[in-house]
């Protein structure tokens, strides 16, 4: 059996001695929504995080981790962020920045650490699913974790 090559966000959190586990999954790339991952994965749409790319008017790039199901608030994340304004990130500008392409961008190991987000009802949970920074591969871990290991700020930043 062939051996998976481990992703920048499995490494990080190899390094920091943080338990996670990898569940791989098909790729429909007619449907890349975290609610199809969710499906895939076997977990409620609320458990299964997405990371989106967005940019603040006075603090840059930043990275927002919230529930599949669910939908940004851009205000919230503005006034979190300390930002007037934030708008998301065109897709075409995604992977430059991250290093990421859409349906596998993760919170962890982007080509810069930018500021990550994470919605507080991450703390519903005892675990929940991010990308592992490549479609097909989720990573499921506390979500205390996660926001240890990305450093997160971890407040109410869905409508």
């Amino acid at each position: 059996m062939k051996a998976v090559k481990k992703t920048n966000a499995a490494r990080i959190l190899d390094q920091l001695g943080i338990k996670y586990e990898l569940r791989m999954f098909p790729v429909d790339l007619d449907d890349l929504s975290a609610v199809r991952v969710a499906h895939d994965v076997g977990m409620p749409p609320g458990q299964v995080f997405k990371t989106l790319v967005a940019r603040g008017d006075k603090n840059g790039v930043l990275m927002a981790c919230l529930p599949g199901d669910a939908e940004l608030d851009l205000k919230a994340l503005a006034a979190v962020s300390g930002n007037k304004h934030v708008e998301m990130v065109h897709l075409k500008e995604v992977q430059g920045l991250t290093g990421y392409i859409r349906g596998g961008c993760s919170p962890l190991g982007a080509k810069k650490a930018y500021p990550v987000y994470l919605d507080s009802s991450a703390k519903r949970w005892d675990t929940i699913s991010v990308s592992a920074g490549k479609r097909g591969e989720q990573i499921l871990l506390a979500p205390s974790d996660l926001a240890h290991a990305s450093k997160a700020v971890v407040a109410h930043i869905i409508r």
